[in-house]
């Protein structure tokens, strides 16, 4: 009977040990209600890497970009294999700059997009989703990130 409850107690660690490590996606809430999973790139080499060598983005997925603080964020298609939308939101998770399919690029120099507005949060989605939502400047996009996933998923505790 021990040695049952002993396994029980490994098995129950394991699967919690687990289900942590996926503290490193976020669940994004769109204004119509829809939802999707969105990686984070909170560290520095996280977010240079982004979205780069991936060959598929579903439309239930997405990487979101955590900046330490509100500033112009541009962002370039550098080795990356997929069209996107990106999207640039401020401290209130408020759109205040779209781009939409932007294309991969396998150039020397490649144009950088962004903003002229000040952005905390940079989402990035599969090339159309904002048309497909109807997302546009303004609009509220939601999310919980609290200061203990910040701190677990830059420490590289996943």
């Amino acid at each position: 009977m021990q040695k049952q409850i002993f396994i029980f107690g490994l098995v129950m660690l394991m699967a919690g040990c687990a289900l942590g490590s996926s503290t490193k996606y976020i669940r994004i809430y769109f204004p119509d209600g829809d939802s999707i999973n969105a990686e984070l790139a909170i560290t520095m080499e996280q977010r240079i890497r982004g979205l780069m060598f991936r060959d598929k983005l579903n439309s239930d997925q997405g990487m979101l970009f955590v900046f330490e603080e509100e500033n112009i964020q541009s962002f370039w298609m550098k080795n990356c294999l997929i069209s996107l939308d990106i999207i640039w939101l401020d401290k209130d998770k408020r759109i205040v700059h779209i781009e939409t399919a932007v294309p991969p690029c396998f150039e020397k120099d490649c144009p950088s997009y962004g903003p002229t507005i000040p952005a905390l949060y940079v989402l990035e989605l599969k090339s159309g989703s904002v048309k497909e939502r109807k997302l546009k400047l303004y609009d509220k996009i939601d999310f919980i990130l609290t200061r203990n996933k910040i701190k677990k998923f830059s420490s590289g505790v996943f």
